[in-house]
């Protein structure tokens, strides 16, 4: 491999680095290595055909492309369309099924009552009255001062726990926020004007993305192995773990990895929905996968379909990080490796990984554009 000819170098063909390549290679007409440690491009948006069934499955889990940013849009629609697919989440406790996140026939089928949407906020604001902290401190302070106890005791605790392996009470009141909660029957888990799956599937659009002639991509090649073949004239977009970047100086940043166990069923449809959550404590699965539903324009066979059960757990040793946990400590010492990283001539840090931080979709994308705009082409 010969990275001499090379003024960028991108390390990660996640969506932020292919991001930032495409725009090196197309506004600057420069060419650009990606070198990436897995054997395929798309990081954690990948996806491949099952075998038995012939179904579409993401790989690392269900990628749901979602925005409000016309510059975004703007720039993914170059690559791929669009299919029609809106995301609805379900989620089973007590043997039952409510809509998720939390509304108008969620709060209506659990209590057994029929509240008009007027009445929700008052009902509501009541249930929460009961148990209600005026300056939430953790999790589970918050999402009671938010929807109350009975609520939150059947649709958040148990998932929080399998999602974290620890008490709520222990992560920070923030980490709720980013769950919805309607007085209405809407059931659409995003309401971004622009979303949907890609037509020809995620590995489609990235192929399709690393098509131009500038761009050229090493596979199955640690950054960390070939970092002394680069010229130190050039410029690196890392997308890595920062942590590992400096080999771990201030100690490692927690993670929260997942599993899949992977399961092929004789019907045509297993759960009617593309993800299914399980919020009771004593199932160990956080979700089930169902990738079928995803692509509703495609004319998959009848009879057969394939799930994938999600196990939640601490990320160690060569696990794939997905979120990042956050405590005091990593806090802490993700300030010290941004102090450091400021240090870096020639290198710049952008991602999940990089910045340590959990980011949907159109957000990297977005990230990306203003790094290149901001920090590379100018």
């Amino acid at each position: 491999m010969d990275l001499s000819g090379f003024k960028y170098i991108v390390v990660g063909a996640g969506l932020f680095g292919t991001t930032v390549a495409e725009r090196i290679a197309s506004d600057m007409g420069l060419p650009v290595a990606i070198v990436d440690r897995r054997d395929h491009i798309g990081g954690n948006c990948h996806s491949v055909t099952d075998a038995d069934t012939g179904i579409e499955c993401h790989v690392y889990g269900t990628h749901i492309f979602h925005t409000k940013r016309r510059r975004v849009w703007d720039w993914i629609t170059q690559f791929t369309q669009f299919n029609s697919y809106r995301h609805k989440v379900l989620t089973r406790y007590d043997g039952r099924v409510f809509p998720m996140p939390i509304n108008l026939t969620t709060i209506n089928s659990f209590y057994g009552i029929d509240l008009a949407p007027s009445e929700v906020e008052a009902f509501v604001l009541a249930e929460a009255a009961r148990d209600r902290v005026e300056e939430p401190a953790n999790l589970e302070e918050k999402a009671i001062s938010l929807v109350g106890r009975p609520l939150y005791e059947a649709f958040i605790r148990g998932y929080t726990l399998k999602q974290w392996e620890t008490d709520p009470k222990n992560l920070p009141a923030e980490v709720i926020t980013r769950l919805p909660f309607r007085h209405s029957r809407e059931v659409d888990y995003f309401t971004d004007p622009w979303q949907g799956i890609p037509l020809g599937g995620y590995a489609e659009m990235f192929k399709a993305i690393h098509a131009h002639e500038n761009i050229h991509v090493f596979l199955n090649t640690d950054y960390f192995a070939v970092r002394d073949m680069i010229p130190a004239d050039a410029t690196v977009i890392y997308t890595g773990p920062v942590d590992r970047y400096f080999e771990n100086r201030f100690g490692e940043l927690a993670w929260r990895t997942i599993d899949f166990e992977r399961e092929v069923h004789p019907v045509s449809d297993y759960q009617g929905t593309s993800v299914m959550n399980y919020a009771d404590p004593d199932t160990p699965w956080t979700r089930i996968h169902e990738y079928r539903h995803l692509h509703p324009e495609r004319d998959y066979k009848a009879g057969g379909t394939v799930t994938f059960k999600e196990f939640s757990r601490h990320a160690a040793g060569q696990d794939d990080p997905y979120y990042p946990v956050n405590t005091p400590a990593d806090i802490e010492r993700l300030e010290q490796y941004r102090q450091l990283s400021e240090t870096e001539t020639n290198v710049l840090f952008g991602g999940r990984l990089g910045g340590y931080k959990y980011l949907d979709m159109d957000t990297t994308i977005l990230a990306a554009l203003e790094m290149f705009d901001e920090k590379i082409k100018r």
